[in-house]
């Protein structure tokens, strides 16, 4: 395996890095501020809306999209750096248009919507005009087995009937979100368990809709971004807004699922890379007991200990991405299984590590690393839950042997 950058991907990793060096960095106090400022904190944030236009016009737009003439033609073997090096800062992927949920609900549509779909969605998306919200986890089941969604679609002439209760939709909060990509049941006594689900586009507006709240994460309420809690009351959608067809809920939710984890997985390198550079220079700056935190050898161990798991975990996220690139999502899905484990576990070691080097200030919002635990263990559930991937690997490691 050769995991060294094509000159491609270095020439835009290089630009990237000097994009987040000239523009990212020296703002993230200013972010802060922003957000502390506002008063309504479910507004779009100046700073990110002042460097959009600066990343469209630098050719750094939209760079996902593997396998589609509407991004920027990377493989995921190609994007990953990227991404990592986007999540140093957990609000930049935004100044990129390369965000959860929507480069996830933009992949769906390429992968799966009619042209029509593509058309009033997508286009939209792709341009920054608009946002959107993957609505599939539910409060009352365990969700990470869609099998046990209990929303339902019903057909009802021309159009689709939608009733059910979903939380943790991210996304929702944002003023500009215009689209929901829903996931229910329209066969729920079906004998193919996997055939009973679909998706189907709502739009926000709609009426029978109703946000009861955004979840905060560990006290962050993630605004504007936000992860609601909804309720879809007898919402009536045009039967034409159904993704692909009846029973292809699952399907998508596999090929949607796959690409977002990996996206989430090199943004936790990023994120972790940057606990570490703060960890050591830290370890450098402080003196307890007359000596530096550098000096002390269990400063040392969780620094060399932060390095090997950080490789560690790019490895295999490199090695993952390479084997959706050669042979699809679903013959790669024992290596998504192991890097959605792998990196939030890591993160959350690295990013712990790192408090504990800064004291009381740690746990406080000055350094970031509070926020950025949040994130990391946060992605220990979202797109399922360790246990759940934890079973995939074995099982699919057991089946060699049977």
């Amino acid at each position: 395996m050769n995991f060294e950058p094509n000159p491609k991907t270095a020439e835009l990793a290089a630009r990237l890095a000097a994009f987040m060096a000239e523009h990212v960095y020296p703002n993230e106090s200013t972010y802060r501020g922003q957000v502390g400022q506002m008063g309504d904190n479910w507004q779009p944030v100046p700073i990110i809306e002042t460097l959009k236009p600066l990343a469209r016009e630098a050719g750094l737009w939209n760079l996902f999209l593997p396998d589609s003439t509407l991004g920027a033609g990377l493989t995921n073997l190609e994007y990953a750096p990227l991404c990592e090096i986007m999540g140093r800062v957990t609000w930049s992927a935004e100044v990129f248009n390369c965000s959860a949920p929507d480069t996830g609900n933009m992949e769906t549509l390429e992968r799966y919507g009619s042209e029509a779909q593509k058309k009033r969605w997508l286009v939209p998306l792709l341009d920054g005009a608009i946002r959107s919200c993957f609505a599939m986890t539910e409060p009352g089941v365990a969700s990470s087995d869609a099998r046990n969604i209990g929303s339902t679609i019903v057909r009802d002439g021309d159009d689709y009937v939608i009733n059910g209760h979903k939380w943790w939709s991210s996304g929702s909060g944002d003023p500009r979100c215009e689209l929901f990509i829903f996931m229910g049941k329209t066969d729920p006594d079906g004998a193919d368990p996997y055939r009973q689900q679909s998706m189907i586009l709502v739009p926000r507006s709609t009426p029978g809709i109703t946000i009861k709240r955004s979840l905060p994460v560990f006290g962050y309420d993630d605004a504007p971004h936000g992860h609601g809690e909804i309720v879809f009351d007898n919402v009536r959608v045009p039967a034409d807004n159904i993704l692909l067809g009846e029973g292809r809920g699952f399907e998508i939710a596999q090929g949607r699922l796959g690409p977002g984890r990996i996206h989430h997985c090199m943004r936790l390198i990023g994120l972790a890379e940057v606990a570490l550079e703060k960890m050591c220079r830290r370890a450098l700056q402080r003196q307890p007991f007359g000596k530096p935190l550098a000096d002390q050898g269990v400063t040392r161990e969780r620094i060399a200990e932060s390095r090997i798991l950080i490789d560690q975990a790019r490895l295999l996220v490199l090695a993952a991405a390479d084997k959706m690139d050669r042979v699809g999502n679903r013959e790669a899905r024992k290596e998504i299984g192991m890097i959605k484990v792998a990196a939030p576990n890591m993160a959350c070691r690295v990013i712990d590590w790192a408090i504990q080097a800064h004291g009381g200030g740690g746990v406080a919002d000055d350094f970031g690393l509070a926020y950025a635990y949040a994130q990391a263990r946060t992605l220990r559930l979202a797109d399922g839950p360790d246990e759940v991937h934890r079973d995939q690997v074995a099982r699919l490691e057991l089946k060699r042997y049977r």
